[in-house]
Formats: structure tokens, C-alpha cells, sequence
């Protein structure tokens, strides 16, 4: 089971950048999928950016050009920079993994945009 820990979140003004980590328990080189997803009460979870092994990344469309993910399979991290962001940003993101037909989840973190 592997275990995922984000962090990075906090309170930021719309136009700032905010740098937020995920740290897996064990070593994702070989796991074909992470990314990130956010969640606002009471909605659903929706799908932000992910990044395969390969380095093939997707992005939901409000935040192409403001959003950048990336992973560093020595650390076992995946990253989510968030910059120029909006007041429409402020959620909750939860880190994910594939692993073995199975998504794991993080705790979240939240991110909140004030004006």
C-alpha cells in the first residue's frame, strides 16, 4: 500500500504561486501514474494535472498555462506549481497513485485564494 503526504498549501493572493509536494512511501519510478486533484464542499473531486512515467502530462483546462506538474522518481515526489492563481483555484488538492489497478489518495492539502 503506498502511502502519499502532500504538502504545500496555504493562503495565497490571486496572482501568486503556491508550490505544492507529494511524497509516496515508496519508490514511484515504477508506477505509471500520478497527479493531482481538487475538491471544493460540496462538490466533486475533479482531476487537475497528472503525469505518467514517461513524462506525458494532462492538464484540466482552466489551468493550462498557469499550472505545471512534475516528478522526481529519486526523491519519490510529484510536484504541482501553481502560479498566477485565481480565486476559482482555492480547493483542496489530493495527490494520487496507480499502482497495481488500484488509485491510492493523500490527505489533501488546502489551498486557499483570497482577493
Amino acid at each position: 500500500q503506498v502511502q502519499l503526504v502532500e504538502s504545500g498549501g496555504g493562503l495565497v493572493q490571486a496572482g501568486g504561486s503556491l508550490r505544492l509536494s507529494c511524497a509516496a512511501s515508496e519508490s514511484i519510478s515504477g508506477l505509471s501514474k500520478m497527479g493531482w486533484y481538487r475538491q471544493v464542499p460540496g462538490k466533486q473531486r475533479d482531476p487537475v494535472a497528472s503525469i505518467t512515467n514517461g513524462g506525458r502530462t494532462d492538464y484540466r483546462d482552466s489551468v493550462k498555462g498557469r499550472f505545471t506538474i512534475s516528478r522526481d522518481n529519486a526523491e519519490n515526489k510529484v510536484y504541482l506549481q501553481m502560479s498566477s492563481l485565481r480565486l476559482e483555484d482555492t480547493a483542496v488538492y489530493y495527490c494520487y497513485v496507480d499502482k497495481s489497478f488500484r488509485r491510492y489518495w493523500g490527505q489533501g492539502t488546502q489551498v486557499t485564494v483570497s482577493s
